[in-house]
């Protein structure tokens, strides 16, 4: 084996579900497509379980398991904490992460609440004073088509912009029968698809307009309201009582929830949104329509943004991610029109490390380029972005949402940080 002499960098992960298993695909494959400056090290995974965990650890590729994220953050082999659980826990992580010296990149939204979050980015103002660094992972600004929209719009591409609509549609808890997970529990996930979701798409538009968003008015509705106890969970899929052991849902109207003869089944209270629906006001003066929603039969995964402006306008479909749509309003109308951009090309964001021209990336690729920029933003001791200052913003952008939707949708001003 070549011999590698550069800095190690020890990794520890604390969670091994859905986003633990793609960030471990990101930890496992950046070094071998990207040149580092450091060597990452998947030094420990953190978990509750100590059979799951060390079950998770050799699958994932980490050299050790920890039953206490304390003690994982303790190990002198770990220099990085990487938070992949709920949004209950990752104040309390990150804050003590910090504060022991380690740098952080914690899974979004940053935290279930403003206060929370305000609590991390404090700390992390500190930890920076001291060269640790930490990071929210909204990992669709790694996209390249995305990364290339900004570069657009920031060269004056676009002018003055006017619009942005912006949508995040799913439709993965359509089905009355999927069980109550985790993510439908206001007490783990702080809100439902406003969070979960609206979170991405709010960054995703704040970051390729460089504009933030300053004023709201919003609906929020939750459109099934009781739901059977989960029994297990996994990624976006679930077991309960009215689900086959294969984790499908199946049609509801057969299920013993809708029909006593099969027997009563434990059900509990869904007390997060299922959808949320916003305007705003963007801070240069452009107008913002935002749609997050977990119903939208059809749609598996559809962050879907589009900017006009007075020179143009572009447009993006992560269900097609490797294209973006863009208008040049400059031309003359015989030749104006939107045209497709395959977003492949070695002179694109990220592209070059990849594949020839042509050969899509997918969904994992967003998060090892966002370990990338993280890994070389801690080498050079820069500060990563986003920051936990921007996640605070985004979390002040759904509190702004919540709150409109409580007041009769009265436009509601987004607070200052």
């Amino acid at each position: 084996m070549i011999a590698d002499d550069r800095p190690t960098l020890g990794i520890g992960m604390v969670g091994y579900a859905f986003m633990g298993r793609v960030h471990s695909q990101a930890w496992r494959s950046v070094g071998a497509f990207f040149d580092l400056p450091v060597r990452p090290v998947m030094a420990a995974l953190g978990g509750r379980s100590k059979e799951a965990t060390a079950a998770a650890a050799r699958d994932l590729g980490w050299a050790a398991a920890e039953t206490d994220w304390r003690d994982l953050i303790a190990r002198d082999d770990v220099q990085v904490v990487d938070i992949c659980t709920p949004g209950d826990s990752h104040a309390e992580i990150a804050i003590a992460a910090l504060e022991a010296g380690k740098h952080v990149i914690c899974e979004k939204p940053l935290a279930n609440s403003v206060a929370e979050a305000e609590a991390m980015a404090a700390a992390a103002r500190a930890a920076a004073g001291r060269g640790v660094h930490a990071m929210v992972a909204f990992n669709y600004r790694r996209v390249p088509a995305v990364a290339l929209a900004r570069r657009w719009v920031a060269e004056g591409r676009l002018g003055r912009l006017h619009h942005v609509r912006a949508q995040y549609l799913q439709d993965w808890i359509a089905d009355p029968a999927f069980p109550l997970v985790w993510r439908l529990q206001r007490e783990r996930a702080g809100s439902g698809a406003l969070g979960d979701i609206g979170a991405h798409v709010i960054d995703t538009a704040q970051f390729i307009t460089g504009e933030l968003l300053e004023g709201v008015s919003a609906l929020t509705e939750t459109f099934v309201k009781e739901r059977p106890l989960a029994e297990a969970s996994a990624g976006l899929s679930a077991t309960g009582a009215t689900t086959p052991a294969d984790g499908t849902a199946g049609d509801a109207a057969g299920g013993a929830a809708a029909n006593p003869a099969a027997g009563a089944v434990a059900t509990g209270t869904v007390d997060v949104d299922d959808a949320a629906l916003f305007i705003g006001r963007f801070s240069g003066g452009a107008l913002g329509s935002f749609e997050a929603t977990r119903f939208a039969t059809g749609r598996k995964n559809a962050l879907r943004i589009e900017v006009n402006g007075s020179k143009g306008s572009l447009a993006f479909d992560f269900e097609a991610m490797n294209e973006l749509w863009f208008h040049d309003h400059t031309l003359p109308a015989a030749e104006a029109g939107f045209r497709r951009v395959i977003v492949t090309e070695a002179e694109h964001p990220y592209a070059a490390a990849w594949w020839p021209p042509g050969h899509g990336l997918g969904y994992e690729h967003t998060f090892t380029h966002e370990i990338k920029d993280f890994v070389e933003a801690v080498a050079a001791g820069v500060a990563p972005a986003p920051s936990f200052a921007d996640g605070l913003r985004v979390q002040r952008v759904l509190a702004a949402v919540e709150a409109s939707a409580a007041d009769g949708s009265r436009f509601t001003p987004v607070e200052e940080s």
